[in-house]
């Protein structure tokens, strides 16, 4: 089988960043009012969610200092439904990954699966929320703002979902997916405001981060901001994201995958595949097939995601934790993600798997991108017929052509 020859390119986006995010995320807080919002002695809970988001430890820890500062005793409480496999210790250890401990934070790490119902909709849909969060004084919520990999709506991931389907914790998180993706788009605003209503919420941080998974902004928002300010730092951040910016990709090839990159441990964003019923699928970039060679490190198994791709090694197979994996999954409802692809015995013999598939007989004129992962797209791979087509102003070649190299195990070097 022939294998293309590929080449490095650079992919330009916007490079707005935030110089200091320690003295950005100070001011914000003291702009919102935080202080006025914590009685001395308060009890206020931090919320910690389970995304690899940029800066994120001395976010938080900035956060914990300034409500001290403010005379509160705060805590760091897990906001993340199911993922750590639903379990108190399981979000402890994922938030340990992200450099988020006690030590690190200075104040105790607490959690549990516990919820109260607070109200319920007008349909008798019950409103939940996670226990510790409600017998705080107080709540702040730290989030990033993205496009979800499930659904559209004017809320996507950020505060809101947070405080909903993450403070909703196993039980709220699984009764919010039950109702399909169409449904997280309408309970999402829906429990917001009930929350918002009857929960303690003090403050939300936001954060955008560009396409070089850098903090572009932060923005500290009072609970009354929450549903008319959060929609547009949502299409602020879409317009941040990163992209594929070639078209008509024969094969994907996905170096790494997990949920420290994406909730779907590939963001469905950037490879163009959302697989869900009533979904559109996105038009760009056009992938016919996908192939994940590993999992990372720190998504400690939990593979939920792997059935957006089409073929993956043995090794990746080996390393997943299924009952991490299905907790996952069976919490979204979206079972098909994890489904097991096609399992080859390493990359070599996938890759060519895949040229056999889309009836490519001369393997050295596929279409092939490869990426990192979803997250760090600036530099990708591009074959030579993709590369010589791609006429993309923010394309820019930084290597030279060359073989598309195997070690002895038969994975791509």
């Amino acid at each position: 089988m022939q294998f293309p020859q590929m080449a490095t390119v650079k992919q330009l986006f916007s490079t707005d960043v935030v110089d200091d995010p320690i003295a950005a995320v100070k001011e914000q807080l003291q702009q919102a009012g935080l202080n006025s919002h914590i009685n001395p002695g308060a009890r206020i809970a931090v919320s910690s969610g389970s995304r690899g988001i940029a800066n994120i430890p001395a976010i938080s820890r900035t956060v914990v200092d300034c409500i001290k500062e403010a005379g509160g005793h705060p805590f760091i409480l897990p906001a993340m439904g199911s993922h750590g496999g639903a379990s108190p210790e399981g979000q402890k250890e994922v938030l340990a990954s992200y450099g988020i401990t006690e030590e690190s934070m200075g104040v105790p790490v607490e959690a549990t699966m516990d919820v109260v119902q607070v109200d319920q909709l007008e349909d008798g849909t019950p409103v939940l929320l996670n226990r510790l969060a409600l017998e705080a004084d107080g709540v702040v919520l730290i989030n990033r703002i993205k496009p979800h990999t499930s659904f559209r709506g004017t809320f996507e991931s950020g505060l809101m979902k947070m405080m909903t389907i993450g403070l909703g914790s196993h039980k709220g998180a699984t009764m919010a997916h039950a109702q399909g993706a169409q449904g997280l788009a309408r309970l999402i605003p829906a429990w917001g405001k009930v929350i918002l209503d009857k929960a303690p919420i003090a403050m939300g941080l936001a954060i955008i981060e560009n396409a070089y998974d850098q903090t572009a902004r932060v923005i500290a928002l009072r609970p009354e901001e929450f549903e008319h300010e959060e929609p547009k730092l949502l299409e602020d951040a879409r317009a941040a994201m990163p992209r594929i910016l070639v078209q008509g990709i024969d094969l994907l090839i996905v170096d790494q995958i997990g949920k420290d990159i994406s909730g779907t441990c590939m963001d469905t964003n950037i490879i163009g595949r959302m697989m869900l019923p009533g979904v559109k699928e996105p038009d760009e970039p056009g992938v016919a097939r996908i192939f994940v060679r590993r999992l990372s490190d720190t998504t400690h198994g939990n593979a939920n995601g792997v059935g957006l791709s089409d073929v993956i090694t043995k090794q990746l197979f080996d390393s997943i934790d299924f009952e991490a994996t299905y907790a996952n999954a069976f919490t979204s409802t979206f079972l098909n993600r994890a489904y097991i692809p096609i399992i080859k015995a390493d990359d070599r013999e996938a890759i060519a798997s895949m040229f056999e598939v889309l009836r490519i007989d001369d393997g050295a004129t596929a279409r092939v991108a490869r990426i990192i992962n979803t997250i760090d797209v600036e530099h990708i791979q591009l074959s030579e017929s993709l590369a010589r087509t791609s006429d993309h102003p923010d394309l820019t070649q930084v290597g030279e052509f060359g073989d598309m190299c195997f070690d002895a195990d038969g994975a791509l070097v």
